[in-house]
């Protein structure tokens, strides 16, 4: 029996390699020939429970012939789970991650999930995928090695260390991830590191002191940050090696976007946007403007994410943003890595901790020294009362940090 010709999106010469075995399109396809006679009897949705990446690429495959929404859920979930489809026809629902709160069902199109895809055929390329294969972010890189041809290697659950194990072992040459994981991964090199072509950096703010230290350890690599997220799709990349993104985009927009500032918070307007919340009412539709909830500062001809408007935490009566105060302890010379959140306090209700990462060989009372002299401008309630030091930050499953507190 001959071999069925791929969908146009994916490239028959790709390759996924999942706990050192590998798949190519053979193998998808026969994986979508037994999902699409389930999927084409389910009447309408499927809810596919967390998988490998090939399984995931077979159930894509398989749900866009059968014409239904396909749910990629980060999460064990229940049959019943698996409602009434909201329309007609292919499209994927993805889960938020729910890092700033309850995690919402989102609808895409899935072209509109492929808009900012635009690389060529580059089989040489081997990707490492360090998100979640069924995140938004993880399905963007494997959607674009799928198209590329590529080779992606893949760790479903592995942390930094390990994926940073393998791609030094397969050579690898592209990566995507937070600026949480590259901070891990850095850390997690020791002496031999992948020959990176491309290193992108998305899903948390990419502070300029991280940006600096990726350029220096890896020069020939193409570097950028992208902003993005599952409500508004893929929005832009930022490719000049500075933390924020040009002022000037908030006037005329970037790659067919539209940027503006309404009372301190981001919005935007993206052809790419969701079609709509699984539950509630639906926004983001074409020509509707969509709040990020995070927060920009000019500064220059800079606009620079200050925190997220959901992320304040209250001291005393005075709203704080953790990340801004992280943000300032990333600039101090020696701080590899740092977490601020909240505790609770029987006197002003919280205040503020940190979670500090040295840099090998720094002493500590030095370290102490320069983070206290670094916060001693900021109001009291921005002041961390309690600093700790760590080797290490833990990471959730979106390669996020988590962090708690927020009031």
């Amino acid at each position: 029996m001959s071999l069925p010709p791929p969908p146009s999106w994916l490239h028959p010469g790709l390759r996924l390699i999942e706990a050192e075995r590998c798949a190519g399109w053979a193998e998808i396809a026969a994986q979508a020939d037994a999902f699409e006679a389930a999927f084409r009897a389910s009447g309408g949705r499927v809810v596919l429970p967390p998988q490998g990446v090939p399984a995931l690429v077979a159930a894509l495959v398989a749900a866009e012939r059968a014409g239904v929404e396909l749910h990629l859920s980060r999460r064990a979930m229940p049959a019943e789970a698996a409602s009434e489809p909201g329309e007609p026809g292919f499209a994927v629902l993805l889960e938020t991650s729910g890092t700033t709160g309850t995690p919402k069902l989102i609808r895409h199109d899935f072209q509109r999930l492929r808009g900012r895809l635009r690389g060529a055929t580059d089989p040489d390329a081997r990707w490492l995928l360090a998100y979640e294969p069924a995140a938004f972010a993880g399905l963007q890189v494997i959607l674009t090695a799928l198209a590329a041809g590529a080779t992606l290697v893949s760790a479903p659950g592995a942390g930094a260390a390990d994926l940073a194990r393998l791609a030094v072992a397969h050579a690898v040459t592209h990566i995507s991830a937070t600026p949480s994981f590259w901070r891990a991964f850095l850390l997690a090199l020791d002496g031999a590191a992948p020959p990176l072509a491309a290193i992108t950096l998305g899903g948390e703010v990419a502070d300029q002191p991280l940006l600096d230290r990726l350029a220096e350890r890896f020069p020939t690599a193409k570097l950028r940050h992208i902003y993005a997220s599952t409500e508004a799709g893929s929005l832009f990349a930022v490719g000049d090696g500075k933390a924020g993104f040009p002022a000037a985009w908030l006037d005329g927009g970037v790659d067919g976007v539209g940027l503006r500032v309404r009372d301190g918070v981001l919005e935007v307007n993206s052809p790419r946007a969701m079609l709509g919340l699984q539950i509630g009412r639906e926004v983001g539709r074409d020509g509707a403007w969509l709040s990020t909830g995070d927060i920009v500062e000019l500064r220059g001809d800079r606009a620079l994410f200050a925190g997220r408007l959901d992320g304040r935490i209250n001291v005393g009566g005075i709203k704080v943003s953790p990340e801004v105060v992280e943000q300032i302890l990333l600039d101090v010379p020696g701080v590899r890595d740092a977490l601020v959140e909240a505790a609770a306090n029987p006197v002003t209700g919280h205040i503020l901790t940190a979670l500090v990462v040295p840099a090998p060989g720094v002493e500590e009372p030095a370290l102490r020294a320069a983070i206290r002299a670094a916060v001693a401008d900021l109001p009291p309630a921005a002041r961390p009362r309690l600093v700790t030091m760590t080797g290490s930050i833990a990471l959730g499953a979106a390669g996020k940090k988590t962090r708690k507190g927020t009031a």
